[in-house]
């Protein structure tokens, strides 16, 4: 007989503190997988991690499919998300920007 299916109901506190990351470098072990989310800004040359996710190897791939699933009705929803091409994503977001031009003497 198959496991029944347990629903969850989340309860979000009311101060819960939201971070933005742009950043998240992955480690693990034979029995957990890290995952720390960071802000890496332009032109700083460190990135502040904000949160660590420890999960067990096989919460971590169960994550990875619910993302994938949630990103693919994403793109279904709001269009396909391009990745930028030869570059790393980081190298993408975080090079240094070009000064404006001055402008052009008549």
């Amino acid at each position: 007989m198959p496991p029944s299916r347990i629903s969850l109901t989340f309860e979000v506190p009311t101060d819960i503190k939201t971070f933005y990351g742009n950043l998240a470098r992955i480690s693990h072990s034979p029995a957990d997988i890290v995952i720390d989310f960071a802000l890496a800004l332009p032109g700083e040359p460190k990135a502040m991690v904000q949160t660590r996710v420890v999960m067990s190897p096989i919460s971590a791939k169960l994550f990875v499919n619910a993302l994938a699933e949630n990103i693919s009705r994403y793109e279904s929803a709001f269009g396909e998300i391009t990745l930028p091409g030869n570059s790393s994503l980081a190298e993408h977001l975080f090079r240094p920007q070009k000064p404006p031009e001055a402008p052009k003497k008549e």
